[in-house]
This record gives C-alpha cells, sequence and structure tokens, in this order.
C-alpha cells in the first residue's frame, strides 16, 4: 500500500493499514511538514513513526536520494523494498516520486492531498505507471470526483483487456473526509450523545440509552451496537474519536455484543441503533426554499408586520359586521361601505344614524393607520426580493439553533447535513471568500460576517439563545477561543469542537469539564472519522460511516456475499460474530428477517469494528 498526503489524513491513515490490517506500507510526505501545515493528529503521527522507526531502525541500506534530487527515501537504499514499513519524504508526488515508492508493485494507492488538483494529477500519472492499481483519490469537488472517477476505471479496463475481475481489483474511488465526518459532527451539535450514518436509502442513529436503576437497557431499535464501560459513560469521551479522556469504569466497552450477553448487562449504559427515515426523505424535506424556487410568503414580510396586517384585517371585519348589525344592510353591503369609509372614497352619511356616523368616522381613522402599514409591507417585500441573493442576519427572536463556525470544507458539509435534518443554524465566517457562503445563501442561512475572536461578533450570533456550538475552523486556537467565550455568555451551553492535536485536545476536555460540569462538551477528530473510510478503500470494500464509541470505531461497510465464505449460505443469525461484525440490513432493508438465508447476489450493510471488518476480508 502506498499513501501521499500532506496532512494528518495520511498519518492516520498509514497507521490504520499497518496497525489493523497488518498491511505492508509506503507513505510519501512533504519534508519538514511542520513548518508547512499545522499540527497533525498526535496519537496518529506517534504510532506511524514508531513503526517506520522500528523498520528504517532494522533495516539494511541508509538514506538515498531519487534521480531528481526532489525526494529523500528512508527504509532501505533507492529503489530497494525492505520488509516493513517505508517514508518517502517528496514535496509532490510526480511520476519519479510515484516509482520510487513503488507504484508499479503496489496493490493500492491512495492520494489524500488537500489540493484537489495535485491527487487527480497524481493519479492520472499512477494509472498511466500501472493500469491494475487500485486507487482512492481524497476530493472535495463531488461532481468532478464522479467524472475523474469514471475516466480511470475506463481507462482501467481497457488496460486490462476487458477482464472484469482485474477490472474490479483496479477501481478507483473518490471519497471526501469532509462528507465522511460531517454526519458525525452535525449529529453531535444536535443531540449530544447520538450518532448518524447514512446507508445505501437508511439515515440510522445511535443513541446512548441508559438503564433504569439495576435493570437493562430495553430492546427497542434495531440492535445494540455497544456496551458501554460503566452506566452513564460519555460515549464521546474518547480518545482518538472524540479526543477525551476514556472512561475510568470496572468494565471496558464492548462493541457488538451478543444477545445474552446484553441481556446479562444489568446496569451498563448501551448505544442502540435506531432508524431515523430513509435517507432520500430526508434530504426531500430539507428546508430553505420552497417549490421551484419560490421565495416562501413568510420570508417577505417581518413577524411584526404580519402581526399589523392581520390587526387591520381584524378591525375592518369587525366594523363591517358592525354596521350590518347598526343599519341592517346585507354584510357584503356594509363591509364595501366600510372599505369605502377606509379609503376616503366620497360617501358621507349625512342624514343618517349616529351609529352609521361613528363608524364611518371610525372607518376612516383606521384607513389612515393602514396606509403607513401598507407602504411598509411594499418597500419590505421588495427588499427581500432585491437582497435574496445576498446574506441574511440572524432574525431578531431566533433561539434554539446552532452556531456554526467556519465555512470551509468541513463547515460547508456540516452546514449542509445540519439544514438536511431541518436543524436552524446561524453560521460564522471571517473570511467574506470562504467557499460555504455560497451554501449557506443558496439555504438561505444566516450568516456573521466577522473574526469569532473580536467582542460582538457571537452575540451577533445570538449564541445567548443557540443550542449548540458547532467550532469546524481549521484553527485549534480559534475553536478553543471561540468555546471559551461562549461559555462565559451561556455556561451550560453545547459545545463540539474540532481539534486536530490528540494530546492537546483530551487536555482542552478535561479542563472543560471540569470547569463546566454541567455543560455538554464533545470535541472530535475528522482524520480519525475519515481514516477508515479510506482504508477500507484500499483494501477494496466500501466503508459507508464510522460511529465513535469512547475510544474505539464501530464502522459501517457493504459487503457483496457472493462467495463470502463467512457469510453465503448463512441466515442472518447466523452471521453475526459478536464483538466482530452483524448484518444490519439487506439492499437497503432494514426488515431482514433473522431466518433469510443469505444466497449470491446479496449485498448486505454491516456494522463492524477494525478487526472484525478485517476479518471479514
Amino acid at each position: 500500500m502506498v499513501v501521499c498526503g500532506d496532512d494528518g489524513l495520511a498519518h492516520r491513515l498509514a497507521a490504520e493499514l499497518r496497525g489493523v490490517y497488518g498491511e505492508q506500507v509506503t507513505l510519501v510526505v512533504p519534508p519538514n511538514e511542520r513548518t508547512v501545515r499545522p499540527p497533525v493528529v498526535g496519537r496518529a503521527r506517534a504510532a506511524s513513526t514508531t513503526l517506520l522507526d522500528r523498520v528504517v531502525s532494522a533495516a539494511v541500506g541508509s538514506v538515498g536520494r531519487v534521480g531528481n534530487g526532489n525526494s529523500t527515501a528512508a527504509g532501505g537504499p533507492s529503489g530497494g523494498r525492505p520488509d516493513g514499513d517505508r517514508l518517502l519524504e517528496a514535496f509532490e508526488a510526480d511520476e519519479a516520486v510515484l516509482a520510487e515508492a513503488g507504484v508499479e508493485r503496489a496493490a493500492a494507492l491512495a492520494l489524500v492531498y488537500d489540493d484537489d488538483e495535485t491527487n487527480i494529477r497524481a493519479a492520472l500519472t499512477a494509472r498511466r505507471l500501472n493500469p491494475r492499481l487500485r486507487l482512492v483519490l481524497r476530493l472535495y469537488n463531488r461532481r468532478l470526483g464522479q467524472h475523474i472517477e469514471e475516466l480511470l476505471d475506463q481507462a482501467a479496463a481497457l488496460a486490462c483487456d476487458g477482464d472484469p475481475e482485474a477490472s474490479a481489483d483496479a477501481a478507483t474511488t473518490v471519497l471526501s473526509d469532509a462528507d465522511t465526518a460531517a454526519p458525525a459532527l452535525a449529529a453531535t451539535a444536535v443531540v449530544g450523545t447520538s450518532k448518524v450514518v447514512q446507508t445505501e436509502g437508511l439515515l440510522l442513529r445511535a443513541v446512548e440509552r441508559v438503564p433504569p436503576d439495576g435493570g437493562t437497557v430495553a430492546g427497542a431499535g434495531l440492535c445494540t451496537l455497544a456496551l458501554l464501560s460503566t452506566p452513564g459513560t460519555d460515549p464521546a469521551a474518547d480518545g482518538p474519536a472524540g479526543n477525551g479522556p476514556q472512561g475510568n469504569g470496572d468494565q471496558a466497552p464492548r462493541l457488538l455484543p451478543g444477545d445474552e450477553e446484553v441481556r446479562q448487562a444489568i446496569g451498563r449504559a448501551a448505544v442502540v441503533l435506531e432508524q431515523l427515515s430513509s435517507a432520500g426523505g430526508q434530504e426531500a424535506a430539507a428546508p430553505g426554499r420552497g417549490a421551484g424556487g419560490v421565495l416562501p410568503l413568510a420570508s417577505l414580510f417581518s413577524r411584526r408586520l404580519r402581526w399589523s396586517l392581520a390587526g387591520m384585517v381584524a378591525c375592518v371585519v369587525a366594523l363591517a359586521v358592525a354596521l350590518s348589525l347598526v343599519t341592517g344592510i346585507h354584510p357584503l353591503r356594509a363591509f364595501y361601505l366600510t372599505l369605502l369609509d377606509m379609503f376616503a372614497i366620497d360617501d358621507p352619511a349625512l342624514g343618517q344614524s349616529l351609529g352609521r356616523q361613528v363608524l364611518q368616522l371610525l372607518s376612516g381613522l383606521i384607513g389612515l393607520l393602514l396606509l403607513p402599514v401598507l407602504l411598509a409591507a411594499v418597500l419590505e417585500a421588495l427588499g427581500t426580493f432585491r437582497t435574496a441573493s445576498a446574506l441574511r442576519r440572524p432574525p431578531r427572536g431566533l433561539g434554539g439553533h446552532v452556531v456554526l463556525l467556519g465555512l470551509g470544507k468541513i463547515g460547508t458539509r456540516v452546514l449542509t447535513r445540519l439544514r438536511e435534518l431541518g436543524v436552524p443554524v446561524v453560521c460564522v465566517e471571517a473570511d467574506p471568500d470562504a467557499r460555504g457562503l455560497a451554501t449557506a445563501r443558496r439555504l438561505r442561512v444566516p450568516v456573521v460576517l466577522g473574526d469569532v475572536t473580536q467582542e460582538g461578533v457571537l452575540e451577533s450570533a445570538k449564541i445567548h439563545r443557540a443550542h449548540a456550538l458547532l467550532a469546524v475552523t481549521s484553527a485549534d486556537t480559534t475553536n478553543l477561543e471561540a468555546v471559551l467565550a461562549a461559555r462565559t455568555v451561556r455556561p451550560d451551553l453545547r459545545v463540539v469542537l474540532r481539534l486536530y492535536d490528540d494530546d492537546f485536545a483530551t487536555a482542552v476536555y478535561r479542563t472543560l469539564r471540569a470547569a463546566y460540569p454541567q455543560a455538554l462538551t464533545r470535541s472530535r477528530s475528522v482524520t480519525h472519522l475519515a481514516a477508515p473510510a479510506f482504508a477500507g478503500a484500499m483494501l477494496g470494500r466500501q466503508v459507508l460511516g464510522a460511529i465513535p464509541v469512547e475510544r474505539r470505531v464501530l464502522l459501517f461497510a457493504a459487503v457483496d456475499v457472493d462467495g463470502h465464505p463467512r457469510l453465503e449460505g448463512r441466515t442472518v443469525r447466523d452471521a453475526f460474530h459478536a464483538g466482530s461484525w452483524r448484518v444490519l440490513a439487506l439492499s437497503g432493508r432494514t426488515d431482514t428477517a433473522p431466518d433469510h438465508v443469505l444466497a449470491k447476489g446479496d449485498r448486505v450493510v454491516v456494522a463492524a469494528t477494525r478487526r472484525g471488518l478485517a476479518e471479514l476480508r
């Protein structure tokens, strides 16, 4: 396996492939990367470095250089392939570097640079060097990624002379770390301990349930994913996935327990899988614009103006009814005469009863009050249409919303996911040219432009009435400063931080929990949530999502039953392996009977541990 990248995802992916799946990995990273990129995830880098150093110290040979002089190889002589991992230092993955990394003999190549163009250029070169190579690309542009995937797969099919098995093995997979991590980040901000994963037409949610005193968790839901270490243990207080300390209970967490083990787990909290709805239904119900892109009526007029118009209409109806009762005329004629009086159309009530004359005077007075209300309605409607393409400001009465800090790659995907779930959002962004502003404008989400570290910015986002703060900028210090500032305004505010360095995140988590014990604090590592999906794609599997459970991660993957000795010919009940994997659905359905026999052509969605997914290989 060859991994090329320039940030924490490359180190995390290399550690995943080597530590979980036992693969031989060549890691290509820029030299002196700390001077180019912010600090990467500490523990992933430490694990990867430990493996590399152990192999390098035992390998024969010393540092060698590629012929063009732009990279350095560690782990053996130039062009050789040691028994363990290798480390190459290069500014970019050009043809010489890929050849030095052994792409011609590799089974898979992952290109996880932060720049889409760099990954595409390297992928085209790698496909030419080895047409049978399995490619995994990290691309933010999903539409471009589909075209690139089709192009590279077509090139592989032609190079394999129409051999379908060889073409399938040389498949190209385009993934986005933002898409992989967005559901977990959004769910953490909305419901705290719940996690959401989208799997082949299904939208599933993992919910922590605490049993009653001396009891066990109810069996509602699709299945029990995990038993937590102690009653009430916070599943977000994890290590690499959640960046927090591990629970210190007497019992370790148990992933994918058996039914009998669940029944005997008295007093232990559990993470239960539930089905929300079909994914298509959630996306179809996404709020924002009306059908056909028409602005909803409520967005044309403010709440105060709508109440004023409603009051005027009520006055007109009341005057018309009173006129009908006083004069005895038909209600429609009374309504017509009332409107004439309101709009000062000349029809004085001379010689008529005193009641009619009083009502005419009242109608004229209300008509004078109605004119400025109508003028305000016209001006406000014109202003709404004029600024429909501009950024919205947070409305005055907004509350119970999520304040999203940062509209970069991750923030944009999280914003889209939150709106799909129907959650009100207010965004805060310092860069007026941020890529996510177009998405916020399209979804009609209020945006506050300003530096969150400046006084008054969070207050403009209505942080004092917010449900949660989700800080996902690329700067750890900015996220931390925003959380601390928000906690001074709302000590009980739920906060979710995106932090890169594990050690720093652990210290932040412990301090915040100690200082604000009644508040909910979460921290998430995007690279840790995304690495399992990239590793699975390199091994030829589709990892659909990941859910952190304390210091461990559960993976959701799609597996073909055909020819699989642990699945084909077995019932759904017999295919379950406690502590390793469990079949959740068959072809996107959750109503699969336990006695259903898995046969050739079936495709199942499984929940598995990392080692369990490696065993399913």
